[in-house]
């Protein structure tokens, strides 16, 4: 007996050290498997790169190349300097394996990259690129390398890098579908609940929703940000016959996150080979979005045109075919390993992407849905935007919009000679008449699959018109330049999917312009041009007066402190400047309403949300009416400072975090702002600001947070874009 013991206690050690050496295997396996599945990149043909990066007073780079590809590198060594926490992450996007820095929510991203085919887009297209496009992003990706290459540490991911041109085209075809909602579609489709088109009503509004907890069931996350469902943005241009010095005007106020991958990155740019630019840009681009040359400028507005159809299709029960035309055909299907980082280990996580000739396909407990959307396997974007960069005039900048690569957003546009322009851009599907577009459509009609996007010809477009302004807040281009000198709306097809939201921002706009220009003799200056940029007010009419009207309507007799927090409302002078009574509850309650206008939803309950404004205001400040500046704040490491205006006023402070102070801490809203202009003799000027600084990730800069005192106080910075004014406020120069 003790014998068997003996064996048993021997068999069991056996097992231990067995299982324990399989653990340590598995564990091992967890450990590395991930980067050793990775698709490898070759880097870009190796040449020698010539570039100097002078830094200002700010820390804004100023990057001087002999070529165009030079200048590409000098961006991306210098942005990674300021913020390669955010660049990497964006890479990591492109190759599929952001799931291994970011865990679940990065694997939602994956799976979005393996469902567009973002990889089969650049294998089909990136060759076919111009010559000087490839040269410009093998450029910034071997700025890219060299910053890892001379800062191993910072690196989060093995085997990330090294990176070329076609990853950095990646980025692009992944990420520009979000900035017109294509997560709006993806999102309830994973779900299988109702979807909300753009430009449109609801669609599906009977669906059942998904039951079962799969890992991607909730894939609102989209590659360009939180809350991408929400920018917004305000563009202002001015004609010389308007302005009252006789200047030429243009106002670029995005509004982006403050953090994160789209934050806007400030840059100058010279090259010998006439790119000369000053603008901003986002983590993984080559060259700036927005800004201005000598010559000419631009800026954008989110624009939200009916971009992308669903097909519901009838699918075979094996599920490996679906019916189109009256015949069955293929439904693709390709097997997925996702990343998800848990603790240390990196965890595979099975998915299957389907694709029909329609799109990519996702099936739910309701069926299986294509959707097509614009710009769909197309790199045409990459060029779009570097050809607006060399633009020196007005005929060449409308012959780079013609180039129809950019996949959605408005552009707004001045010059030195006195030009301005509004192009309501995106890249409308050539659809037939016939269908209803505005619902989900039946899968087997192959007449129903677009292929094209409608002429240029045919883009809603607005060219100096006789009241000498444009201004654009996300709102319809129908509403542009004040009445009697606004875009046909009868001139526009129905099928492009136009939207005719207002925003408040819009509202007040153009009653604020055309009261100056009534009182001004048809002039406006300076001073009051940057006025209407920083108005803190809601008008009284659309959603915000329908909103404050429910909650006025509210019998609150049985709660003595909402009645309180009502009777505050009603005294409320409709302005956010943090100067009047109620202007914190007023923001608070306010900033519900323009989640659901601008998302197209009904309002939520007024009492509920009157209720959860007090209580806040009264738990954190003790009282229903502390000072706006004591609750809405631009922090940022040490830096905490009071803001004013509102969620959808022209000075936005749009989104917040709630700290545990009960503060609001403002994360989106007026970010980089930009003001150019031009006199008469055609030399241009410019002045920027940011809400914290340069070095977007690196606390211990001292650009980290030099510009957020500005910012708060609306106040702007010189940006010396002619090297020239630059010399005697230069703190660094180097070559990378």
């Amino acid at each position: 007996m003790l014998c068997n013991v003996r064996v048993m206690g021997k068999t069991f050690k056996r097992l231990a050290i067995v299982l324990i050496v399989l653990l340590l295997i598995i564990g091992l396996s967890l450990l590395i498997w991930e980067p050793l599945a990775a698709d490898d990149a070759a880097p870009p043909p190796a040449r020698e790169y010539d570039v100097e990066i002078v830094r200002d007073e700010f820390g804004v780079p100023h990057i001087f190349g002999k070529t165009d590809a030079d200048v590409a590198y000098g961006i991306a060594y210098a942005h990674a300097e300021d913020d390669f926490l955010n660049i990497e992450e964006v890479v990591a996007m492109t190759r599929a394996r952001y799931g291994a820095i970011k865990g679940t929510e990065g694997a939602k991203i994956d799976y979005i990259a393996h469902l567009l085919d973002v990889r089969g887009t650049v294998d089909r297209k990136y060759d076919a690129l111009p010559a000087d496009v490839h040269a410009l992003l093998d450029g910034y990706a071997a700025g890219l390398n060299r910053y890892v290459e001379t800062h191993p540490e910072e690196a989060q991911l093995s085997g990330l890098f090294p990176v070329n041109g076609r990853d950095i085209a990646a980025g692009f075809a992944l990420r520009s579908p979000f900035f017109f909602g294509l997560q709006n579609v993806i999102g309830p489709l994973a779900e299988g609940s109702p979807l909300r088109q753009e430009g449109g009503p609801v669609l599906n509004e009977g669906a059942a929703p998904l039951e079962h907890g799969d890992l991607l069931d909730t894939s609102y996350a989209a590659p360009t940000g939180e809350d991408a469902d929400m920018n917004g943005s305000n563009a202002f241009a001015v004609a010389p016959e308007r302005s009252a010095d006789g200047k030429v005007r243009l106002i670029s106020n995005s509004h982006q996150p403050w953090r994160g991958g789209v934050a806007w990155y400030e840059l100058v740019v010279h090259s010998e080979e006439g790119w000369d630019f000053a603008g901003a840009t986002f983590a993984g681009a080559p060259y700036p979005f927005l800004g201005h040359n000598r010559n000419l400028g631009w800026t954008n507005t989110v624009n939200r045109p009916d971009l992308v159809d669903v097909y519901e299709l009838e699918v075979n029960d094996a599920g490996d075919q679906y019916k189109l035309d009256g015949k069955w055909a293929p439904l693709m299907q390709k097997r997925v390993w996702l990343g998800v980082k848990m603790g240390p280990f990196t965890i595979p996580y099975p998915q299957t992407v389907y694709r029909s000739a329609h799109g990519p396909v996702i099936k739910n407990d309701n069926g299986y849905f294509a959707f097509r959307y614009a710009g769909m396997d197309d790199l045409k974007m990459l060029t779009q935007y570097y050809r607006l960069n060399k633009a020196q005039d007005f005929e060449e900048w409308k012959a780079a919009m013609a180039i129809q690569g950019v996949s959605g957003t408005n552009f707004i546009y001045a010059d030195r000679e006195g030009n301005i322009a509004l192009v309501y851009n995106a890249l409308f599907p050539d659809r037939k008449e016939g269908a209803d577009w505005r619902t989900v459509l039946p899968g087997d009609r192959s007449e129903l699959i677009w292929e094209n996007p409608v002429d240029w010809a045919e883009y809603p477009k607005l060219f100096n018109p006789a009241s000498g302004y444009i201004m654009n807040a996300n709102n319809t281009p129908y509403v542009a330049a004040g009445p009697g000198d606004e875009i046909d709306r009868d001139s526009i097809s129905p099928l492009l999917g136009v939207e005719d939201d207002m925003t408040n921002r819009a509202r007040r706009a153009i009653t604020l312009l055309e009261q100056v220009l009534a009182e001004g003799d048809g002039k406006i200056s300076r001073e009051e041009l940057m006025e209407i940029k920083y108005d803190t007010s809601y008008a009284r009419d659309g959603y915000a007066g329908s909103w404050m009207a429910k909650i006025a309507a509210l019998d609150l007799a049985d709660s003595p402190e909402l009645k309180k927090a009502q009777d505050l409302l009603t005294r409320w002078d409709w302005t956010a400047d943090g100067k009047g009574e109620g202007d914190a509850l007023a923001v608070m309650v306010l900033h519900e309403a323009m989640r659901t206008s601008y998302a197209r939803l009904p309002d939520p309950d007024p009492r509920e949300k009157l209720q959860e404004a007090s209580e806040h205001l009264v738990k954190y400040f003790d009282t229903l009416d502390p000072p706006l500046g004591d609750v809405i704040r631009l922090r940022q490491g040490d830096v905490d400072l009071p803001l004013d205006g509102g969620s959808d006023t022209l000075r936005a402070s749009t989104l917040w975090d709630i700290e545990d102070d009960g503060r609001l801490s403002i994360r989106h809203g007026d970010s980089y702002i930009l003001f150019v202009e031009w006199d008469s003799e055609g030399r241009v000027s410019s002045r920027s600001i940011q809400p914290f600084g340069a070095a977007m990730t690196r606390p211990d800069s001292p650009h980290y947070t030099d510009q957020a005192e500005l910012f708060a106080r609306y106040g702007t910075k010189p940006v010396r874009f002619d090297p020239k004014i630059l010399e005697g406020h230069v703190t660094r120069r180097y070559r990378p």
